[in-house]
């Protein structure tokens, strides 16, 4: 018996760590995985130059090799202090490591010096494989370290002058060590290898900092979004309450000065007052219901575009056509309110959008009834939030007390039921959810799974 609980303890701890990686990645965003999958590329750079290099090594005694073994480490080292740093420079978290740059170059060039002196100059007669070993190290060492330099250099010409600087000083260095012709096969080795290198470092910087202007870009726009809409609400609450407002203050001083007169008229301006503070009281309703109020088919519309934008496969099915008035204005909520919920939980590269409406005349006593189903997938499991939550605040004033969306196999799905007839949706202060949202009188009618 302990054995089981020890086998079923066990079997449960793997099957945590084997999703621990997917919801770590899984709780990223487009320009954090961009850049995770960046750095983890690039720190790749040094682990293939060490490979390599203890490679071309094997054949050689390891009193010749482990100098230069040795210098490889080190370099290696370098190299991932240097990778770290330059892509956090890149982000915009760090000043430039300039005095790192300046020691990872130098020890590229002592590297390879070190490299041609020990395995082909110091040698009486060195063979074939010293010839070989030297040429991969003395390559990898000057063709990697431009590589990585190039990524804290803020400018493509710099990149260039440091593929030049590698070049000519490989060939230099090599001239002094080495014959010329092996000098200058080294040259041109090292050319294309730090041109290749190169070249891929500043397309992933780049590609980085493309990725998040686009992020902020898209995060600008939802803030110039929700800003021009409280202009335009506080444009409209400005027209209906300017005027009524001055005619108050105007009519209240009138019979301000009528009442120490002793008029009668005084009375007569005060039920003017009245009646225009009502008056006012019920336009600024009117533009609170209209601001609340939602089209259902323009939701479904926004909705698409907003998902599309944000990189987010979105399908939508069913037309609200047949519909009244408020059963549109709760289905648009939900609507509203899911797709929120879609872009600020989870990470969703598929959303499906379906709405069913039957029709009027249903044969039987049931009451025909429109179905809205919002479903998509990337939903982060309950560790992955801190609190332990999975969802928002928007869903729960659509219905109190109801649980919070399912979650199985990284996908959720909120299903909104409405009677067609609008009999079971009220809009009004006393019925509205939380931020007057319209919902159900039925709570059992809506569902979330």
């Amino acid at each position: 018996m302990a054995g089981t609980e020890d086998e079923g303890s066990y079997g449960a701890t793997a099957q945590a760590a084997i999703r621990r990686p997917r919801s770590w990645w899984g709780r990223k965003g487009t320009a954090a995985k961009v850049e995770a999958y960046t750095r983890i590329s690039f720190q790749f750079f040094p682990v293939i130059q060490l490979l390599t290099a203890l490679f071309s090594l094997a054949p050689v005694p390891a009193r010749s090799a482990l100098p230069v073994a040795g210098a490889v480490l080190v370099h290696t080292v370098a190299g991932f202090r240097l990778t770290g740093q330059a892509l956090d420079w890149a982000a915009g978290r760090r000043a430039q490591p300039r005095r790192l740059l300046g020691a990872y170059a130098t020890w590229s060039f002592v590297g390879a010096a070190l490299s041609a002196l020990v395995l082909v100059k110091l040698p009486s007669e060195p063979p074939d494989t010293y010839y070989t070993a030297c040429a991969g190290t003395f390559v990898l060492f000057l063709a990697f370290g431009c590589g990585l330099c190039v990524l804290v250099l803020p400018r493509n010409r710099q990149s260039l002058v440091a593929v030049l600087v590698a070049t000519f000083g490989g060939w230099a260095l090599g001239s002094l060590l080495l014959p010329a012709p092996a000098a200058a096969a080294l040259a041109l080795s090292t050319l294309f290898s730090s041109g290749g290198l190169t070249l891929a470092s500043r397309f992933s910087v780049w590609l980085l900092h493309a990725v998040y202007e686009l992020d902020e870009a898209r995060h600008t726009r939802a803030r110039l979004a929700v800003a021009e809409e409280r202009l335009r609400f506080g444009r409209d609450l400005h027209d209906v309450l300017g005027r009524n407002l001055s005619v108050i203050a105007l009519k209240s001083e009138l019979a301000v000065q009528l009442a120490r007169r002793e008029r009668p008229e005084a009375v007569e301006q005060m039920a003017e007052v009245q009646r225009i503070a009502q008056e006012s009281q019920r336009e600024v309703r009117e533009v609170v219901r209209g601001y609340r109020e939602a089209d259902l088919f323009t939701e479904l519309l926004g909705a698409q575009g907003v998902l599309s934008a944000a990189g987010i496969t979105c399908t939508v099915t069913g037309t609200p056509t047949g519909l009244p008035r408020r059963v549109q204005a709760a289905l648009a909520w939900v609507v509203r309110e899911a797709v929120t919920n879609v872009l600020r939980h989870g990470n969703a590269a598929h959303c499906r959008i379906a709405l069913t409406v039957p029709p009027e005349n249903r044969p039987g006593d049931r009451p025909a009834v429109a179905e809205l189903t919002v479903e998509n997938d990337g939903v982060p499991s309950p560790s992955a939030s801190p609190d332990g939550a999975t969802g928002g605040h928007g869903l729960a004033g659509l219905r109190r007390g109801s649980p919070p969306s399912g979650d199985a196999g990284g996908r959720a799905r909120r299903r909104q039921r409405v009677p067609r007839g609008g009999a079971g949706t009220r809009t009004g202060p006393g019925r509205a959810g939380a931020a007057g949202v319209p919902r159900p009188a039925e709570p059992g009618r809506q569902e979330q799974e």
